[in-house]
């Protein structure tokens, strides 16, 4: 049901995205790979389209030079690996919120260490964690009259 939207929205910020056929040994989560700083889909193979989501925020936090170099699981061998899981958090958050996508639909029960609850409630009484990171890298604003994050670029520059 969020499929297209999420895609649409991905195309639409400049995310690579490709439709092919994958092994699961091809797969870091179900029904998807990165190559080339590409995310590679299987339709067939995907189970939780929230996941889509969520890689896509890790290679929007990833400088666009370091972006289109990245294969398969290189995202949790690069030495910055835990900053970058807590801004691409926040940011599949409020791409989330910006699609109208339900939290539970990205944040799911499968994924997350156990903690997908506990992150959707952080988020929703506004404790962005994250935030301080995104901002560093140009992504958001933060707005002192609401106390909000504020999507300035999608993208890492």
């Amino acid at each position: 049901m969020y499929t297209d939207k999420i895609w649409d929205f991905l195309t639409e910020i400049q995310v690579q995205l490709k439709k092919e056929k994958l092994s699961e040994a091809d797969c870091f989560v179900p029904g998807l790979s990165i190559k080339s700083g590409t995310i590679l889909v299987d339709s067939d193979k995907l189970k939780y389209v929230g996941d889509l989501l969520h890689e896509a925020g890790h290679l929007a936090v990833v400088s666009s030079e370091e972006r289109k170099c990245l294969n398969g699981t290189d995202i949790e061998h690069r030495p910055q690996k835990d900053g970058e899981e807590i801004a691409s958090l926040l940011w599949s958050y409020l791409a989330a919120k910006h699609l109208d996508v339900p939290m539970s639909v990205v944040f799911h029960n499968h994924g997350y260490r156990g903690e997908s609850k506990w992150l959707i409630e952080m988020f929703e009484s506004e404790n962005y964690i994250g935030a301080p990171l995104l901002e560093w890298m140009g992504i958001i604003d933060w707005n002192q009259m609401s106390n909000k994050p504020i999507v300035r670029n999608w993208l890492r520059a």
